[in-house]
């Protein structure tokens, strides 16, 4: 995203041969938390998106709404604010080493980690295809 850190991979996995100067960054951009802080709220979001997901193993959300599992959307909501605990609660924010996110961060955040959504739906619709398919085989035998 625009505000990001804008440095190649070779630079990003060899950030510590970082020599200031030699880029048009500065090295101290390896210390910052916003990277670290974005990576985490990614991931967390993900496997929220993952336990969406999981509400029906081959029905997609469009017909499987979350608030037929009440429970998972308390879970969902508890893992949530916990993560909001630790970006935006200062002594908690140092303890895990991260910094709270910006509107912009987590405009990235939700775009990055949304993909999980679309490619399981499409994986659920081959799986409700294999399985109707297979089915009509079944039927077909006998």
């Amino acid at each position: 995203y625009a505000a990001g850190a804008q440095i190649s991979w070779a630079d990003l996995v060899e950030f510590d041969h970082c020599k200031e100067g030699a880029h048009a960054y500065s090295c101290d951009i390896f210390k910052l938390r916003n990277a670290s802080s974005v990576s985490l709220s990614i991931l967390v979001t993900i496997e929220m998106f993952n336990a969406l997901n999981s509400l029906s193993e081959n029905q997609s959300l469009l017909t499987t709404y979350p608030w037929t599992n009440p429970f998972l959307l308390i879970a969902i909501t508890l893992s949530f604010s916990l993560h909001f605990a630790i970006l935006y609660v200062p002594f908690l924010a140092k303890t895990f080493s991260v910094t709270p996110l910006s509107y912009e961060e987590w405009q990235a955040v939700f775009w990055m980690s949304f993909p999980v959504i679309f490619l399981d739906e499409v994986l659920k619709l081959l799986s409700r295809k294999l399985t109707a398919s297979m089915e009509d085989r079944q039927k077909k035998k006998y």
